[in-house]
């Protein structure tokens, strides 16, 4: 008996959890508010792993890329362009459709304890968003999980180490590696408690607004996946036609790769096949070797669409409006905070966490939006992979290196 229970998997706990919470809520509304110190003690787990895991991913995801930057120069500034305004075009596309489709109205969660001026409408700008983004101490940030600061912090350093060179320089990465690697371990350790902290938290959000919350989250869902697609079909296709890559041919060779992503929910996973796949497909080896892994720190279209949605979510549940300019400053926030952020499960969970610790919003919404995270998880990712490939079959032929059969040259 024991032993079939631990074959159950993480993700199938979590909907069974949830199922039970919905069942408690809906069948005893009072007694369920009881388990919200469970639900408490899971979203407190979650503020613990913010701050370390963005600091050092951050750091590794651009000092540790140093040495390829300057081995491959025009190639490396093209694809850093290119990612930052493909994942804005993304931000741009999932903020447009959850404004319009407005799936978390109608939701009653309770509005995170901190200061009304803070998470009421205001009107800001440009030179306090630039004053509020400069720490002036670290550790007063660190410790209100303010991302921002942080991550223009742990920016500065980067750069910093980027010019730092021999023992010191490894050393530091050394750390930073380490650091990314035991938070990680820290995140999937957190996550074995997310049956209980989801199961109780949907108990408590259906006891305390009703069965219809289900709906809202069947929107949310919907939402995701159809911004996505208007993504692919807006963005990646115009890109796809604007370099001349031929369709058919692409769509074939990231099959397989995006199907591995698909069900494990990691680019990761997928990065072995997607990278013999592009190289089959026409991509030099040198292309792929830098545009791939840097995509999977700077490119990941389909994780920041999704934070685009799932925050404006958390506020549309919560009841709070936000005014465009705190939108934007919003979307500013995670265009930073996305880079560097390893393609892994659960990942965007920090820095969706970290996002609505800076607004004001409350973290209960992350306990919601798990219930049904995996299904989002598996099409962000897959969006993720593709839009990495296509990265690099755009910079092979940016560079005249798209080494392509002669009828699809011209195609």
């Amino acid at each position: 008996m024991i032993a079939q229970l631990r074959r159950i998997s993480l993700t199938r706990w979590i909907i069974i959890s949830m199922i039970l919470g919905v069942l408690i809520g809906w069948l005893f509304p009072a007694e369920s508010q009881q388990l919200k110190v469970v639900s408490n003690v899971f979203l407190k787990l979650i503020k613990c792993i913010i701050v370390p895991i963005i600091f050092g991913t951050l750091v590794i995801g651009i000092a540790g890329h140093s040495g390829d930057l300057k081995a491959v120069g025009r190639l490396a500034l093209k694809s850093l362009i290119y990612f930052e305004i493909v994942t804005t075009l993304a931000l741009a596309v999932g903020l447009l459709a959850v404004n319009i489709i407005k799936p978390g109205v109608g939701v009653s969660l309770p509005v995170a304890s901190l200061p009304e001026k803070e998470i009421t409408p205001q009107k800001i700008l440009l030179q306090d968003m630039i004053e509020h983004a400069v720490p002036k101490s670290f550790f007063e940030s660190a410790a209100a999980n303010d991302v921002l600061p942080v991550v223009v912090f742990a920016v500065t350093f980067a750069v910093a180490l980027t010019q730092v060179s021999g023992k010191p320089k490894e050393t530091m990465l050394n750390f930073f590696e380490g650091l990314s690697e035991v938070m990680f371990k820290f995140t999937g350790l957190v996550m074995l408690l997310a049956p209980f902290g989801i199961g109780a938290a949907m108990a408590v959000t259906v006891g305390h607004a009703g069965i219809g919350v289900l709906a809202n989250l069947g929107q949310l869902v919907l939402t995701l996946y159809g911004a996505l697609v208007v993504f692919m079909l807006v963005v990646l296709l115009p890109v796809a036609l604007w370099a001349r890559i031929p369709i058919r041919k692409f769509l074939r060779a990231v099959k397989e790769p995006a199907l591995i992503a698909f069900s494990t929910t990691s680019s990761d996973a997928a990065l072995p096949d997607a990278f013999k796949k592009m190289v089959a497909f026409g991509v030099p080896k040198h292309i792929v070797s830098f545009v791939l892994p840097t995509g999977y720190s700077f490119n990941l279209d389909g994780s920041t669409l999704y934070l685009a949605v799932a925050s404006v979510f958390v506020a549309q549940a919560a009841g709070v409006e936000l005014t465009l300019a705190q939108q934007v400053m919003m979307m500013l926030t995670l265009m930073l905070t996305t880079k560097g952020v390893a393609a892994v499960p659960r990942a965007s969970l920090v820095i969706l966490s970290g996002t609505l610790v800076t607004f004001g919003l409350p973290l209960e919404g992350v306990a919601l939006i798990l219930g049904v995270d995996e299904l989002m998880d598996m099409a962000r990712t897959t969006v993720n992979l593709v839009g990495n490939c296509l990265a690099s079959a755009v910079m092979a032929r940016s560079e005249g290196e798209l080494n392509l059969s002669p009828d699809e040259k011209s195609s």
